[in-house]
């Protein structure tokens, strides 16, 4: 079949002048780039469209949240322990500006070996094949007899282990995120799916005390979901899962205790990102009056610059 080429000298144009842009050198572009640059310049220098234009306003959101004196909860998964942000994530608690912090089963035992040896994350591969993954025995006594005594006296997942490694001898906790938040009385919640950590693995294991530990837990993160309203900010560092599908039925909880919950922040932020993070993070929760934000790139690069800007922004 012979198709003949259309004819286009019909074709009808105008002139760009009257054309609706998105982007333009006034507003659009990046600002000055030079040595020794301050926070500020930095950061005013970032193209005002795309990630550049939601890291800022996410920044100023965080700001906003901490001069009203409303909650920034940090939410993250295990790598972003891995990565060393303690101190940066630390820095934030101590500055009032993160007021709660939420994590997986993963996140405290990375936290934990620190702690004590001031390294974290065996060779997964090498281990598995010997039948000696995860079976370091300080790693699942120590983690084990922590929440089973802090259940005992009604605490949580997060304060049982945060205490015990404040108290503890351990020549590394001040690297330890859990011993901050209680050296801080920061709620720090742990949400776990029993079977996912190694200390599951352990002879001292206790399912009961594991579920019950994480259940006071999630009680405790819902109380701190239902006070983001009116200018908080949740921010779901690194974790793809757990952490998402926890926010979400807390704040499904929240709403259906408490009333009507709008006007909040989220940001999603991680590497790639992922489905229920984008879903239950950053798009379903901020439907009705709330803004939601997704920042991709490596923790260990937009954690630090997030909280340099924060830090910056601070009067």
């Amino acid at each position: 079949m012979k198709i003949t080429p259309a004819d286009l000298s019909a074709v009808t144009t105008y002139p760009i002048k009257n054309r609706k842009n998105k982007v333009s050198v006034s507003d659009g572009f990046a600002g000055d780039i030079f040595r020794e640059m301050s926070v500020k310049s930095l950061l005013d220098a970032i193209p005002n469209q795309l990630g550049g234009k939601d890291f800022n306003a996410l920044i100023d959101s965080v700001v906003s949240a901490r001069n009203k004196g409303k909650p920034v909860i940090a939410a993250i998964g295990g790598h972003v322990i891995k990565c060393g942000l303690q101190p940066v994530l630390g820095k934030l608690i101590r500055e009032d500006i993160i007021t709660g912090v939420a994590m997986n089963g993963s996140a405290t035992i990375h936290d934990y070996e620190i702690s004590l040896i001031g390294a974290t994350s065996e060779d997964v591969g090498a281990m598995l094949h010997s039948g000696t993954f995860g079976m370091a025995e300080e790693t699942g006594r120590d983690i084990n007899l922590a929440l089973k005594t802090g259940v005992t006296e009604g605490l949580g997942y997060g304060e049982s282990l945060g205490r015990f490694i404040f108290e503890s001898p351990n020549p590394y906790k001040s690297f330890s995120l859990l011993s901050t938040c209680y050296e801080k009385s920061i709620p720090a919640t742990v949400h776990v799916a029993v079977g996912t950590d190694i200390i599951h693995q352990h002879p001292e294991c206790d399912g009961s005390v594991i579920g019950k530990a994480s259940f006071t837990d999630f009680r405790i993160f819902v109380s701190l979901v239902s006070e983001l309203g009116d200018g908080g900010v949740f921010l779901n560092i690194g974790s793809a899962v757990i952490m998402p599908e926890v926010f979400l039925k807390a704040l499904s909880i929240a709403r259906n205790i408490g009333g009507r919950l709008v006007n909040f922040t989220t940001a999603n932020f991680d590497m790639t990102q992922h489905y229920r993070p984008m879903q239950n993070v950053v798009k379903r929760p901020t439907l009705d009056n709330s803004s939601g934000f997704a920042i991709t790139g490596h923790h260990e690069i937009m954690i630090p610059l997030l909280a340099a800007g924060i830090l910056d922004r601070i009067r």
